[in-house]
């Protein structure tokens, strides 16, 4: 167990460290934004890597078969078990006659079965709070964890502090990357204030009544970031920034009050590490998020020319404003769900996927995502103080769903009732 979860001044060893040639590494949601990516960086530096094990959910059988035969693993994850008929066949397509397909795992828990196998890097760019499992198995199994999947650490802090060891967490978001190469440029005890950039989003300027009436497609239009829809809206709530502070105060064990968000819409530096002597140490480059991966994957040694560079001969200036909290109130209630620990931060987690879908396709009002978590939060309480365990995070979850839908479908009757 251990207090500072991602530690840039201590590596974990794995096995018996007599490995040589590729580090073995398991990709959890392969055909996602982060997974894709990820084996770009693999496929470009075939030296340092080797697939050994893929998952997704079963949305693109065709591309996960595709990417299993290029990368030639040996056992292929799927989490809808009846999708399991299409992926062989979608595999015996791309591999041909004669040839042996990998070993195919199906069902809810063919992910977590995947993240255990033999392997030196389990990579988790699941989105969502199903990523836990895969995250506790990972890290029980002993492999280094290079994490993407921001929501297991969020509803599940306490369960994974109890299996990590030292080291054995390293970030993959871009801005806790940021904070864990900052952070090797002082000691713990010197470290006064994380600051954590956000772009802003697409509605960054905006008050929350010109909000009220933004469309799903307005949200989905990220001035900086390509990532799928739900993270995508998570941006424009600024839900995915609240998230990130929870997560920077479990990676790095520093205060809530100590961590703050700054909006920089460049997205050129990616966060900052305040010490005590007055010095800010900030990690920039281009918004691109292979860079992140590759050192995710390639711990403690980088990856030489993993993501692009600015050109320094060129003029360029970077903007920095305070966040509007009346605008965006998720950042400022992530912070106190944080605080009350427990079950709170799984609750708001899950009532914001299922407001989130309702926004997309339901007509939930955009303004309406924040004020129906709110609902559901303080509908919560003050969660008990008990040790917590997987069950009471899935059954908080459960219920936060359950209320998030009921309160999220009045919302939308009351506006559809409200039109002219």
């Amino acid at each position: 167990m251990t207090e500072m979860l991602a530690d840039p001044h201590v590596s974990y060893p794995v096995g018996d460290g007599t490995q040589e040639g590729p580090r073995d590494v398991v990709i959890l949601g392969s055909t996602g934004s982060i997974g894709t990516q990820a084996i770009d960086v693999v496929l470009s530096n075939p030296e340092r890597f080797r697939v050994t094990g893929l998952s997704a959910a079963g949305g693109r059988i065709g591309l996960l078969a595709g990417q299993a035969h290029r990368l030639q693993v040996r056992t292929v994850a799927v989490a809808q078990a009846d999708k399991a008929p299409e992926l062989r066949q979608a595999l015996r397509a791309e591999y041909g006659p004669g040839e042996p397909i990998p070993e195919v795992l199906a069902g809810p828990d063919a992910a977590t079965e995947l993240a255990a196998s033999p392997c030196h890097t389990v990579l988790n760019g699941i989105t969502g709070s199903i990523g836990l499992r895969p995250t506790l198995a990972a890290l029980e199994a002993g492999r280094v964890l290079a994490l993407a999947n921001k929501e297991s650490l969020i509803v599940g802090g306490p369960l994974v502090k109890a299996v990590a060891a030292p080291g054995q967490i390293v970030p993959v978001d871009s801005e806790h990357s940021a904070l864990f190469q900052a952070l090797l440029g002082g000691a713990r005890r010197e470290v006064r204030k994380l600051l954590v950039t956000a772009s802003g989003g697409p509605f960054r300027g905006r008050t929350r009544a010109e909000l009220a009436h933004v469309t799903p497609k307005e949200a989905l239009a990220h001035p900086t970031w390509a990532m799928g829809p739900v993270v995508t809206v998570n941006s424009a709530t600024l839900v995915n920034k609240g998230l990130e502070v929870i997560e920077a105060h479990l990676l790095y064990d520093v205060p809530f009050d100590r961590i703050q968000v700054v909006v920089h819409p460049q997205s050129a530096i990616h966060s900052m590490v305040e010490f005590t002597d007055g010095s800010t140490l900030a990690q920039c480059g281009p918004p691109d998020m292979r860079l992140p991966i590759a050192l995710g994957l390639g711990w403690p040694r980088r990856v030489p020319d993993a993501g692009p560079v600015y050109d320094w001969t060129k003029a360029m200036s970077w903007d920095f404003y305070p966040l509007d909290e009346e605008a965006f109130p998720s950042v400022p209630m992530a912070a106190h769900v944080g605080g009350l620990g427990g079950t709170a931060p799984a609750v708001y987690n899950a009532a914001n996927e299922e407001c989130v879908e309702a926004f997309l396709t339901g007509g939930l009002p955009f303004t309406a995502i924040m004020d129906t978590v709110t609902a559901v939060v303080e509908e919560h309480g003050t969660p008990s103080r008990d040790a917590l365990t997987l069950d009471a995070v899935l059954d908080a979850e459960t219920w936060a769903r359950a209320r998030a839908r009921e309160l999220a479908k009045r919302a939308m009757t009351t506006t559809a009732e409200a039109r002219p």
